[in-house]
């Protein structure tokens, strides 16, 4: 789930080892409830009924969600459900409701959980049923977004440097880039710091040392950068009605590099 920068001076956790070893297997699981649920949707699956799916999964692992108790200063909280799910021009904290996939709809899947104390945080974008080339090209620049950061990411960068690979990829591929709402640290609790931004300045920023747990989720919308909210208070649309698509990983700075914890199959 995207975080705005709401918190001048926010927490940043370093893990023990013994932390990362239990952040592997939460992000393990959250990569398998959300593959798994990608794999099931169909049209004429409703995103409760994912909403249910995800809390059978997380509670039969015995770990929680993040989102049934979250209540920020920039939702209408609390969330009240398992699992985000925006659809289509839906980018950002798409609160599951009474709504049935079309064929051909693009669906984001956002899942943050805890298990044993550490959490992980994932979002994948697919399309449900037949493709459609617009909403391809939205994912597949996303997910090509997504590895220019975790490349620019190590124990020598700085969270600018993430921040400007992503930009360069969504702004090489014609996209306006918003910066509200962006990647975050991840540690005991969901949103921590740092805040890491789509776009960005490269040796700017907070230095990433081992032991940081990072959420990096660029996420675009075709034709604007503006975001407009619900009457749920909660899910984030493009303010023009475009196609939207997000990508996210949590990953973990170490000694030598990156360790991606969410990559699932």
């Amino acid at each position: 789930m995207g975080s705005a920068p709401v918190d001048r001076n926010p927490v940043i956790e370093i893990l023990t080892p013994a932390q990362l070893a239990r952040a592997r297997s939460t992000g393990a699981l959250v990569a398998e409830i959300l593959h798994t649920i990608a794999d099931r949707a169909a049209p004429g699956t409703n995103l409760l009924e994912i909403d249910a799916w995800a809390r059978q999964m997380i509670e039969r692992a015995g770990a929680e969600s993040c989102y049934v108790d979250y209540a920020p200063s920039f939702g209408r909280g609390p969330f009240g459900h398992f699992i985000c799910t925006s659809v289509d021009d839906a980018v950002l904290h798409g609160r599951p409701r009474d709504q049935v996939l079309a064929d051909g709809a693009l669906l984001t899947l956002d899942l943050a959980v805890s298990l044993e104390g550490v959490v992980a945080d994932a979002a994948i974008s697919v399309v449900v049923g037949t493709p459609r080339p617009e909403a391809t090209r939205l994912i597949e620049v996303t997910e090509r977004a997504l590895e220019a950061g975790i490349a620019a990411a190590g124990p020598r960068s700085r969270v600018g440097d993430v921040s400007a690979a992503i930009g360069k990829v969504l702004r090489k591929a014609g996209y306006p880039v918003n910066t509200q709402f962006g990647g975050h640290g991840v540690g005991s609790t969901m949103h921590q710091g740092p805040h890491i931004p789509n776009d960005g300045r490269r040796r700017k920023g907070e230095k990433l040392v081992p032991g940081m747990l990072l959420a990096i989720e660029p996420w675009v919308m075709a034709d604007t950068d503006r975001l407009v909210v619900d009457e749920d208070g909660w899910t984030l649309r493009s303010a023009t009605g475009c196609l939207t698509a997000h990508s996210e990983h949590t990953v973990a700075i170490t000694d030598d590099g990156v360790e991606i914890l969410t990559l699932g199959r």
